[in-house]
């Protein structure tokens, strides 16, 4: 039996122990339709990725205009460690373009399929030849670091782009890299491409993930001697993506051994990419999405409860996770039990299996029974009324205005507070004025808006996942007002984060 590498199963197929990694989430993933990352959005980005370890962040194309040049000049003068390149066509005026916003590199996109030749630049492979020369000399003699790409690389005739890569490594190149910009390769013609490259010279590789294989393809050619490769956060790009950074950072730890990033800043990178893109993350995304640490079936929930490993690859604090147990139809009395736990709810055995019996009958229901469900689950089951220490008495938002604005009035412990909050909508505005009015230091890591009935008057549900120190908790709320949905699940949040921890609640001075 051998692996896809070629080798038996039991061996390393990989050549080369130090990978690094060229982001190009500012660049390549915005490209993908309807991303557009501001300035501060992208320093924000190139600034985490840069902790995280990444070594060459591809901040955006030069060539694209004045607002886009400015932004690449103010990640270039973040002082990062990374180095910082842009995109350039091949021609002279995108490397000048490059040197006035300040960047340490190039990133040299030249045509390497006669399809791109012949059709789209109009011109032939001696003058691709002979242009991607010149053009690497003139790069270098302003000192910027050259990486010169073969658009469409896994779809030229092999014989020719070794000619122009070994060309462009003469002329003082740094690397050359294998491109599969159509995602059109499969992982044997990939091994066969980039093993030709690596013997030029250092080489990257950069897939994407129309077939599926950008990943694959990408440690494929790590295999194949590739020592950098291109990727983006959450894999985000055009058409079906580029191969995600998340995804291949933590094959090569787990499944190799090889060390490329600090993964344990993975979670929070994909989550501010998510944020500033505005393109949430499957809850089935490999490494990042919400399920990827999260069991409810009561088989490995019991298995997970006995040893973490038991229904996982690697630990969750390895990605920065944290790991979730959640209740459904699936739920068994081990997992209805850790849950109860850990809101500091002790029961009997019997009442233990009448509320199992009740988180089961809403799974049934096709809905997700949350920390809030099984509270009030127990606490009927155990016929104790609840004593609620924060409700919510009334709550004004407007956003007619230039600035969203909202108030809130609460009782808190029986006194009556109010107060209010801007923010960038009606929903952040309501949201700040009870934060106002709790002083809480707690941290939402979730917001969910799903329609439940249709028209103009639909009801909606908001579920939210508030947590502060240690503990997590999940509500949901519905109402036809999106804004009064919102607050409603998050003030029951707060309430029960606060119901075991008197002395937590700090009342906002007059």
């Amino acid at each position: 039996m051998t692996d896809l590498f070629g080798g038996p199963p039991e061996s390393t197929p990989l050549s080369c122990s130090d990978v690094q990694f060229l982001d190009t989430t500012l660049r390549d993933g915005e490209q993908a339709p309807g991303i557009s990352l501001t300035p501060a959005e992208k320093a924000e980005i190139a600034t985490k990725l840069d902790s995280a370890g990444v070594s060459v962040i591809e901040a955006g194309s030069a060539c694209t205009g004045a607002g886009e040049r400015e932004t690449i000049a103010r990640v270039a003068d973040l002082d990062l460690d990374a180095t910082v390149t842009s995109f350039a066509r091949g021609v002279q005026r995108d490397i000048d373009l490059a040197l006035d916003c300040g960047v340490d590199g190039i990133n040299l996109v030249v045509p390497a399929s006669d399809r791109h030749i012949e059709q789209k630049v109009g011109t032939t492979r001696d003058s691709v030849i002979e242009k991607t020369v010149d053009l690497t000399e003139y790069a270098n003699d302003h000192g910027l670091w050259v990486e010169v790409l073969g658009e469409d690389g896994s779809r030229s005739e092999l014989q020719f782009l070794e000619r122009l890569m070994k060309r462009a490594l003469d002329a003082g190149a740094d690397r050359v890299c294998y491109c599969d910009t159509v995602g059109h390769a499969t992982p044997d013609r990939t091994m066969e491409v980039v093993s030709r490259l690596t013997a030029l010279g250092p080489t990257s590789t950069h897939t994407h993930d129309d077939l599926g294989l950008a990943v694959t393809n990408a440690l494929v050619s790590i295999a194949a001697g590739a020592d950098l490769v291109h990727a983006t956060v959450n894999g985000i790009g055009e058409r079906a993506g580029n191969a995600a950074l998340e995804e291949i950072a933590i094959a090569l730890d787990h499944g190799y051994s090889v060390e490329t990033l600090d993964t344990t800043k993975l979670y929070d990178l994909a989550q501010t990419v998510a944020t500033g893109t505005g393109i949430s993350l499957a809850p089935n995304k490999a490494v990042v999405g919400e399920n990827a640490f999260t069991h409810e079936s009561g088989i490995h929930t019991d298995g997970t409860l006995k040893d973490d490993a038991m229904y996982e690859p690697y630990p969750p604090e390895t990605v920065g996770r944290e790991r979730r147990l959640v209740l459904g139809k699936h739920a068994g009395r081990a997992g209805v039990r850790a849950a109860l736990d850990e809101h500091g709810v002790d029961v009997t055995d019997e009442e233990l299996g009448a509320i199992v019996e009740q988180v089961k009958a809403i799974g049934d229901r096709g809905k997700r029974v949350t920390d809030a469900d099984l509270l009030t689950i127990a606490e009927d089951v155990q016929d104790r009324e609840r004593d609620r220490r924060v409700e919510l008495l009334d709550l004004t938002a407007a956003s007619g205005g230039a600035t969203p604005t909202a108030s809130a009035r609460l009782a808190v412990d029986g006194e009556e507070r109010v107060a209010s909050g801007v923010g960038s909508g009606p929903v952040d505005a309501a949201v700040s004025a009870v934060r106002e009015a709790l002083a809480i230091d707690a941290t939402l890591e979730s917001y969910r808006v799903d329609a439940i009935t249709g028209g103009t008057d639909a009801l909606v549900t908001v579920e939210v996942v508030v947590s502060r120190s240690d503990q997590s908790v999940t509500v949901t709320a519905s109402d036809a007002d999106i804004t009064r949905a919102s607050v409603v699940a998050m003030v029951d949040a707060f309430d029960r984060l606060l119901a075991s921890d008197v002395s937590s609640v700090a009342i906002a001075d007059d």
